[in-house]
């Protein structure tokens, strides 16, 4: 049907993967050139993607641990508590409370590394001695001594990569929960008319920059060992991941959201990070990220951009070797009127001991865990109300009022690419001939660099001018195309369901997903989910290619296409014909669970909180679509579930729970005829049964060879 010759020989799966890497590579320089300085909304869009959207309460603060007398350093008097305030819901901070023995010229939050005690972090004392008032609060660390449970397994993600995960299917972020408790210091400090600022160090310079873009009321933020192009972010720890970030912000137009107050950034070796905890004892799973200091050059040149961007009252970018912090403190207090006049000098006198409290993680570390499982069970209801315009009146009321949740589900949650802007350029080499098919490998061009990849099986007894339905068989995790649709290779987990379909008449198209590579296919998620983009994002693409194409071939019934996935397979059916329509219908096996639960809980035993799959979390999933919601963007079309009952992504109870608010979408519409599930006894596999009737049913296709 006017194709090409396919040449081109190698591992198609391995090259899909390298060129959707270019092509993100390309995107995030293209992004980097494309952002301008904040506009209207800019603050507020901001504070979503990192998860600062939870009404605050009264903070509350109290001391936990007083330390009683001043402690003297070089005749400085400093006192000690040990506080703890109120952020909201379970949620509290907690940390170093640092006052002068004398007078209170303003009032600061020193915010130190993830890794680093308040009791460690000298600045803090140094901020008291010469006048504020201080609180060091306690920052998740990345040990991973309490990641994982107990009755489930433990693993090597640091502490912020477990909060992170669970966090961010419900849109919230580790990062978000802890500017929170500094914005609640604001609330706190709010009634006092005195200066405030931020300031902080490495992962405490991340928190104390955006806790100023984020609100107003901070008057001054210092940053030590964090400032640089931000690009490059996907190569750091999954904890720093933000959705949709690099559309808009990079560290320039964050600090530009903090103009015209102050600014005052200090070139300073970040805190070294080569990577999680190293795995052992059981141990493992963890994202990898790294933390290097970048080049003095990048920074000035990013600190330029900001600068350009905003009427600053006071900026400055100073330089030093990260021992005494002199310069940016020193600028810090200039801009919280803590002038060199009034101030004393620093003392170098080893302070005494802090309160006996000391820092542990362990509350800090609970709240905010059992702050994401509050926000899991809840998500069900909030779901409810995301979708309560739905229209279920009729079906045509229902197709109507699901146009702008579906375009929402395919921009805000998938991400959107645009429409491919090249021709296919299809190309075809015959693989197969069978007794009753052939089959030929097929690869369409998407992008520069992206390119589409499958398996077409065609039936030897198409008559002239007949057309047949196609069935889309996806195949899951690290499969390929050869998996499912070549007649040499026995995949217990598929059955050679491609070819049985093939030889039941139908047309049969297995494409390549790019879910195959183990990490290297799962940093695309990385350098995707900045840029507003996913794995999904690609894979969207490609199957619109592709049913493109299949409809252009004299053999095919181009109403007629329907898509069977397994696993990671159905992880696509639940998503691609959700978005496009051209599909007919959907059926998911071996994945169709609570997807929510599956995602966030930190204690099932079937969660990907304790495994390796770091890509499955998708911002704020847990809030608009669930499973069930997915498969209301398909309803009316026909959808199906193929459920074994010892399949291990979850248990029965789970695919029960979810599947039944499918079911109800097709009842109470009126076509309860059109979804289907079965359960067979059996593992994560294809069963071929009741999913094989269900396509001859609903293509209205019966094969007489």
């Amino acid at each position: 049907d006017g194709t090409r010759q396919l040449t081109e020989t190698g591992d198609f799966a391995a090259t899909m993967v390298d060129g959707i890497h270019r092509y993100l590579d390309r995107a995030l320089e293209e992004t980097a050139r494309r952002r301008v300085a904040p506009t209207v909304g800019s603050r507020e869009r901001f504070k979503k993607i990192i998860g600062v959207v939870d009404e605050r309460a009264k903070p509350n603060l109290e001391v936990v641990v007083a330390h009683g007398e001043p402690i003297e350093t070089g005749g400085d008097g400093v006192r000690a508590s040990w506080v703890r305030w109120h952020v909201f819901r379970g949620v509290f901070g907690e940390g170093l409370l640092l006052e002068p023995d004398g007078e209170i010229a303003a009032n600061v939050v020193a915010l130190p590394d993830a890794d680093q005690t308040p009791e460690s972090l000298v600045l803090a004392r140094r901020l008291a001695q010469v006048g504020c008032r201080v609180i060091v609060p306690v920052l998740i660390d990345r040990d991973c001594e309490l990641s994982g449970h107990p009755n489930v397994r433990w693993t090597n993600q640091p502490h912020r990569e477990f909060v992170y995960r669970a966090a961010y299917e419900m849109g919230r972020h580790v990062i978000g929960y802890e500017v929170q408790k500094v914005l609640s210091l604001a609330d706190h400090f709010g009634r006092a008319a005195l200066p405030f600022g931020v300031i902080g160090h490495g992962e405490g310079g991340l928190i104390a920059f955006y806790a100023a873009a984020c609100d107003e009321r901070i008057d001054a933020v210092g940053v030590s060992g964090y400032f640089k192009p931000r690009d490059d972010v996907w190569k750091e720890p999954i904890y720093r991941n933000v959705w949709r970030l690099l559309t808009e912000f990079g560290d320039a137009e964050i600090g530009a959201l903090i103009s015209p107050r102050a600014v005052h950034i200090e070139v300073s070796a970040h805190p070294a990070v080569t990577g999680p905890p190293a795995p052992g004892n059981g141990r493992g799973g963890a994202a990898p990220g790294v933390i290097e200091t970048p080049p003095i050059e990048a920074v000035r040149s990013e600190f330029k951009k900001m600068r350009g961007m905003g009427a600053f009252r006071q900026v400055s970018l100073t330089e030093s070797d990260g021992v005494g912090n002199e310069a940016v403190l020193s600028a810090f207090c200039s801009s919280l009127g803590v002038g060199a006049s009034a101030r004393r000098s620093f003392s170098s006198t080893p302070s005494q001991p802090s309160p006996a409290r000391g820092r542990d993680v362990l509350p800090s570390f609970t709240e905010l865990v059992e702050d994401t499982q509050f926000l899991m069970r809840e998500g069900e209801y909030t779901r409810r109300d995301y979708w309560n315009d739905a229209d279920a009146t009729n079906i045509a009321a229902w197709e109507r009022s699901t146009v702008a949740l579906r375009e929402r589900f395919s921009n805000e949650v998938i991400g959107e690419l645009p429409l491919s802007n090249l021709p296919a350029n299809s190309r075809t080499r015959q693989v197969y001939d069978e007794p009753l098919y052939r089959g030929y490998e097929v690869v369409l061009d998407v992008y520069e660099d992206v390119f589409a990849y499958g398996l077409l099986l065609v039936p030897k007894d198409i008559a002239v001018g007949e057309q047949r339905p196609v069935v889309v068989c996806q195949h899951g995790l690290e499969g390929r195309p050869q998996d499912l649709a070549d007649p040499t290779i026995d995949n217990k987990a598929y059955n050679q369901y491609g070819c049985r379909l093939a030889e039941r008449g139908f047309v049969v198209y297995a494409p390549q997903n790019p879910y195959i590579g183990q990490d290297h296919f799962r940093m695309m998620q990385r350098k995707a989910n900045p840029l507003g983009l996913s794995l999904f994002s690609f894979i969207v693409q490609q199957h619109q290619v592709t049913l493109d194409w299949l409809k252009t071939l004299s053999f095919v019934d181009s109403v007629r296409l329907a898509f069977y996935g397994l696993s990671y397979g159905g992880k696509t059916a639940m998503r691609v014909p959700a978005i496009l329509t051209d599909y007919c219908l959907s059926i998911c096996s071996a994945d169709y669970n609570e997807w929510i639960w599956k995602n966030a809980s930190t204690r099932s035993p079937y969660s990907y909180m304790f495994t390796p799959e770091w890509e499955m979390f998708e911002f704020d999933l847990g809030n608009t679509f669930n499973y069930a919601e997915m498969s209301w963007l398909i309803c009316p079309r026909p959808f199906m579930v193929e459920r074994g009952h010892h399949d291990g992504v979850a248990p029965d109870e789970w695919v029960n729970y979810e599947y039944a608010k499918t079911q109800r979408r097709y009842d109470l519409l009126g076509i309860g005829d059109r979804c289907e599930i079965e359960f067979f006894d059996g593992p994560h596999t294809i069963h071929g049964v009741g999913t094989f009737e269900f396509l001859h049913r609903h293509l209205n296709f019966r094969h007489q060879p």
